[in-house]
C-alpha cells in the first residue's frame, strides 16, 4: 500500500470547495432573478428555467460523469469539469438574451455533473487508507453543501445589490482558475481503465433522467394533471427502461446492473434519495415562510437560516464522526432521519402571526441536527460499498439519487402546498396552511426514510477502507 498523500488535507479543501460551488450555483441566482428578467426579457413563465437549466443538466449527466471518471481518471474529469463550469459561467454572465443565458446555465450544469462524482472519487482515493480520516473527510465534504446553499443566498443578495447580476456567475471564474491550477499538484492520479463509453446507454439514461427532472420541475407550473406532464414522464420511463435493457445486454455497460446487489449500496442510495426529498422542500418552504408570511426580505431571510447552517456544519464535522464511531452508520442514519421527521412535524405548527424565535429557530435546529447525522453515514456507505474501481460510478449514482430525490420531493410538496392554500399570495392564513402541509409531507418522507433505512441497511457490510485504498491507486 502506498503512503497517504502529505497534501491530502489541502486537497480536501479543494474538493470541499467543489461541493460548495456546485450547490451554491443552485441558490445564488434567487435574489438576482428579477433583475435578470428585466434585463434579458424573460417572461414570468420561463424565468424559472434560469434555475432549471442548471438542475436538469446537472441531474441528467451525473451518472455519465461518474462512469467517465472511472474510465479516464478522476483527476482529469475534475479538471475538465472546472473548465466547463468556467466557460458556462462566462457565457451566462455576458448573455445578451434569453437563449444565451439558458445555454450558459446548462453548460454550468454539465461542468457540475463532471465535478461532483470525480470529487467524491478523489476523496476516497486520498482518505480510504484510514476509516477515521475518511469519516472526517466526508464530514467536511458534506458540510460544504449547506454552507454553499446559504452562502448563495447571501452572496446573491450582496452582489445584486452592490455590483450587478452578471457577477453571480462571474464569481465562479477566479475560483475555477485556482482550482485548475491546483488540481495537478494536489490530486492523486489513477491509471485510466480500459474500456469504452457506452454511448447508447449514456444517451438513454441522460435523456431519461433529464426528461424526468424536466417533468418534475415543470409540473408545479403547468399542473400534474396536464397531458404534457404525463407524456414527458412516460417518455422518461420508456428511456430509462431502454437503458436498463441496454445495460443488461452489453459486455461493458455504462452501469453494471449487478452493482445494486452489493450489500448496502441500494439501501444507502434509497436513503439519500429520501433524505434529499425531505430536506430540500423543508429548506425551500422555510425560506418562503420567512419572506411571505413573516415579512423578511431576501437578505434577512438568509441570515435567519444561518444558525441552522452553522449547526449542520458543526454536526457534520464534530458530532457525526463521533456518533458513527460509537454507534455505527446504520444507527446514526436512522436516528438522523427520525430527528429530521420530528423537526418537520414541529415546523408544521407555524402560525400566520408567528415569530422567528418561536416558530422557526428551535425546530430548524433540530432539523439541522438530524440532517448532519443522516447525511454523512449514508453517503459514506453508498460510496464505500461499491468496488473500488467503480468509485466514480458509485459517486455518480449517489449524487443522482440525492438530486433526483430533491427534485421529486420539492415538486410533490409544492403541489401539496398549493392544494392547501399556498397559491393565495397575500393571504397569510392560507399561505401558512399550505406551508404547514408541505412540512407535514416532508416529515412523512423523512419518516419513511428512517423506517426503510432501519429495515434495509446492514450494520457490517461495507468495503473495508484498506481495500478501497489499495484498489483505488
Amino acid at each position: 500500500m502506498s503512503a497517504p498523500s502529505p497534501r491530502r488535507w489541502t486537497a480536501l479543501a479543494l474538493i470541499a470547495t467543489a461541493q460548495f460551488i456546485v450547490i451554491m450555483d443552485t441558490s445564488i441566482i434567487g435574489v438576482a432573478l428579477p433583475r435578470i428578467q428585466e434585463d434579458l426579457g424573460f417572461s414570468q413563465e420561463n424565468l424559472s428555467w434560469v434555475f432549471n437549466a442548471y438542475v436538469v443538466a446537472f441531474g441528467g449527466l451525473l451518472l455519465l460523469g461518474g462512469r467517465l471518471s472511472d474510465l479516464f481518471g478522476a483527476r482529469r474529469l475534475f479538471g475538465a469539469g472546472w473548465l466547463i463550469l468556467l466557460a458556462g459561467s462566462l457565457v451566462a454572465g455576458i448573455a445578451p438574451e434569453v437563449l444565451a443565458e439558458l445555454t450558459g446555465r446548462a453548460v454550468q450544469g454539465v461542468g457540475a455533473a463532471l465535478i461532483a462524482p470525480s470529487a467524491l472519487t478523489l476523496l476516497m482515493m486520498l482518505f480510504g487508507h484510514d476509516p477515521k480520516e475518511l469519516t472526517k473527510a466526508l464530514a467536511l465534504y458534506g458540510a460544504a453543501a449547506p454552507a454553499g446553499g446559504t452562502a448563495g443566498v447571501f452572496l446573491g443578495g450582496v452582489i445584486t445589490e452592490y455590483l450587478s447580476w452578471p457577477w453571480v456567475f462571474y464569481i465562479n471564474i477566479p475560483i475555477a482558475l485556482v482550482a485548475l491550477l491546483a488540481t495537478g499538484p494536489l490530486m492523486p492520479a489513477a491509471q485510466p481503465q480500459r474500456g469504452s463509453v457506452d454511448v447508447t446507454g449514456a444517451l438513454t439514461v441522460t435523456l431519461g433522467l433529464g426528461a424526468a427532472v424536466y417533468a418534475i420541475v415543470r409540473a408545479p407550473e403547468i399542473g400534474w394533471a396536464s397531458a404534457q406532464t404525463w407524456l414527458v414522464l412516460a417518455a422518461a420511463v420508456a428511456l430509462l427502461a431502454a437503458f436498463v435493457a441496454i445495460q443488461a445486454r452489453r459486455r461493458q455497460p455504462l452501469m453494471r446492473l449487478s452493482i445494486f446487489r452489493t450489500p448496502n449500496l441500494a439501501a444507502a442510495n434509497l436513503t439519500q434519495l429520501l433524505l434529499g426529498g425531505a430536506w430540500i422542500p423543508m429548506w425551500f418552504f422555510l425560506n418562503l415562510y420567512l419572506q411571505q408570511v413573516l415579512g423578511y426580505s431576501a437578505f434577512p431571510s438568509g441570515a435567519a437560516l444561518l444558525p441552522m447552517t452553522v449547526l449542520i456544519m458543526i454536526g457534520m464535522i464534530v458530532l457525526a464522526p463521533r456518533t458513527i464511531n460509537r454507534f455505527g452508520p446504520k444507527t446514526t442514519t436512522v436516528t438522523g432521519l427520525a430527528l429530521l421527521a420530528a423537526a418537520m412535524a414541529w415546523l408544521a405548527l407555524i402560525s400566520p402571526d408567528g415569530s422567528f424565535a418561536t416558530d422557526v429557530l428551535p425546530a430548524s435546529l433540530v432539523a439541522a441536527l438530524g440532517m448532519s447525522l443522516a447525511f454523512i453515514p449514508s453517503l459514506g456507505t453508498a460510496i464505500s460499498s461499491a468496488r473500488p474501481e467503480e468509485g466514480g460510478l458509485a459517486s455518480g449514482i449517489v449524487n443522482t439519487s440525492y438530486q433526483v430525490g430533491s427534485a421529486l420531493g420539492l415538486a410533490a410538496m409544492t403541489a401539496v402546498a398549493a392544494a392547501n392554500g399556498a397559491a393565495q399570495l397575500g393571504n397569510l392564513p392560507a399561505l401558512t396552511s399550505g406551508f404547514s402541509a408541505a412540512f407535514i409531507g416532508a416529515a412523512g418522507i423523512a419518516l419513511l426514510g428512517a423506517l426503510l433505512a432501519a429495515a434495509t441497511l446492514r450494520s457490517h457490510a461495507s468495503v473495508p477502507a484498506d481495500e478501497v485504498a489499495t484498489s483505488s491507486r
